[in-house]
C-alpha cells in the first residue's frame, strides 16, 4: 500500500510538472470603473443613476520552436453578465506580420484613427429609429469564418502598415433578418514626422454581401473612412471622415446610407488630461429595397477632465451634449449628461 501511494504521488507530481512546463503563458488585465451619471433629456425629467463598467481579460500565448507566436484571449464583462469568446487565434510570424483566424474582424475597422472625445461613461439616449452614427467604422461588418492579415511595419514604404481581411458565409440558413454572408476589406496606417509632430494617417475600404428570405437591400454594407492624427508633445489633434452603407440588423431592419465627421483634441498636463470632441452623423434609412430619402442626424459635443490619482487609478469628470433629429424632426429624447467617477485598471 505504501509503495502504491508513493508511486501515485510520483505520478501526480510528474504530470503536474509536465503540465506546468507545457502550459501556455497567461496574462491578465482589466478595469473596474464606477461612477454616477446625471441625465437631462430635452423633453423629459432629469434622472441620475450609478454607472459601472467592469472588464477582465485573459490573454494566452505561446511561441513555437520556429519562433511563431500563437495567441488568443477571452473577456469577462459585467454588461448582462456576458462572457466574450469572440476572439479567435493570432499567429505572429518572425518577420513582424500577423494572421488573425476565426472572428478575425474587418481590416478597414482595424485602421480607423482614434479621435479624442469624453473619457467619461456618460451617454445620451436618442429615438431608437434614429439611424445616424458618429463612428468611423459603422460599415465594417464580417462573419466569424474569416481571416485578417497584418503586414509588418514599413511595408512597401517606411512608416506604412496594412491589413487585408475576408470572411465567408457562416452556414446559417437565411431568414427574414438580414445576415452578412461575406466581406472583403483593406486598411492602411501611415506614420511619419512633420516637423515636431508625429502624424498618423489611417484609411480603409470594405464591401459586404448579405442575404434575407425577404426583400433584399438595395445596397449591402460597405464604404470608406479616412482620418488624420497629429501629436505634438502633450497635444493630440485628430479628425476623421466616413461614408458608407450599413444594415441596422434589428427586428425592424433597414438599409442605411450614412456619413460621419469627427474631430477632437487631447492635452496632457502632468497628472491631468483634457479631452474635447465634436462629431456629426447623418443617415437616410429605408425599408429593404427602398433607400431612405429623409435625413436622420446627430450632433455630439463632449469634454472631460481626467486626473491620475495613483498608478492605475484615474478620476474622471465627463460631459456630453447631443442634438439629434429623426426623419427631419427634432428629437425630444436627446439632451445632455454629466458623469463623475473613477477607473481602476490593472
Amino acid at each position: 500500500m505504501k509503495k502504491e501511494l508513493l508511486m501515485g504521488t510520483a505520478l501526480v507530481s510528474t504530470l503536474g510538472a509536465a503540465s506546468v512546463a507545457e502550459a501556455v503563458t497567461a496574462t491578465m488585465s482589466g478595469n473596474h470603473q464606477v461612477g454616477m451619471e446625471f441625465d437631462s433629456p430635452t423633453g423629459g425629467t432629469d434622472t441620475n443613476s450609478q454607472n459601472n463598467d467592469t472588464n477582465f481579460t485573459v490573454s494566452l500565448s505561446e511561441t513555437t520552436d520556429g519562433g511563431m507566436t500563437i495567441s488568443s484571449s477571452f473577456k469577462l464583462m459585467d454588461e448582462n453578465t456576458k462572457t466574450d469568446y469572440d476572439a479567435g487565434f493570432t499567429l505572429a510570424f518572425t518577420d513582424g506580420s500577423k494572421l488573425d483566424v476565426i472572428s478575425a474582424g474587418n481590416a478597414a475597422g482595424s485602421h480607423a484613427v482614434s479621435v479624442p472625445s469624453s473619457a467619461g461613461a456618460e451617454g445620451v439616449t436618442t429615438t431608437s429609429t434614429n439611424a445616424a452614427s458618429t463612428g468611423l467604422d459603422f460599415m465594417t461588418g464580417s462573419t466569424a469564418l474569416g481571416v485578417e492579415y497584418h503586414t509588418a511595419s514599413d511595408f512597401l514604404a517606411d512608416g506604412l502598415k496594412m491589413s487585408f481581411s475576408a470572411s465567408t458565409d457562416n452556414g446559417a440558413a437565411a431568414t427574414s433578418t438580414y445576415k452578412i454572408d461575406s466581406h472583403y476589406a483593406i486598411g492602411a496606417t501611415y506614420v511619419t514626422d512633420l516637423g515636431d509632430s508625429a502624424v498618423t494617417i489611417g484609411a480603409g475600404y470594405t464591401s459586404s454581401d448579405g442575404s434575407s428570405t425577404g426583400t433584399l437591400a438595395s445596397n449591402d454594407a460597405g464604404g470608406v473612412h479616412v482620418g488624420v492624427s497629429a501629436v505634438t508633445g502633450d497635444l493630440t489633434v485628430a479628425v476623421g471622415f466616413a461614408d458608407g452603407d450599413f444594415i441596422t440588423g434589428d427586428s425592424s431592419a433597414s438599409e442605411v446610407a450614412g456619413e460621419a465627421v469627427k474631430a477632437g483634441v487631447k492635452y496632457v498636463s502632468g497628472d491631468l488630461t483634457f479631452n474635447v470632441g465634436v462629431a456629426n452623423g447623418t443617415a437616410k434609412d429605408g425599408v429593404f429595397g427602398t433607400p431612405g430619402t429623409t435625413e436622420d442626424s446627430k450632433d455630439v459635443t463632449s469634454a472631460s477632465i481626467s486626473y491620475a490619482v495613483a498608478s492605475g487609478v484615474t478620476a474622471i469628470l465627463g460631459y456630453t451634449d447631443v442634438d439629434s433629429a429623426d426623419e427631419g424632426t427634432n428629437d425630444t429624447t436627446d439632451g445632455s449628461a454629466w458623469y463623475i467617477g473613477a477607473n481602476m485598471a490593472f
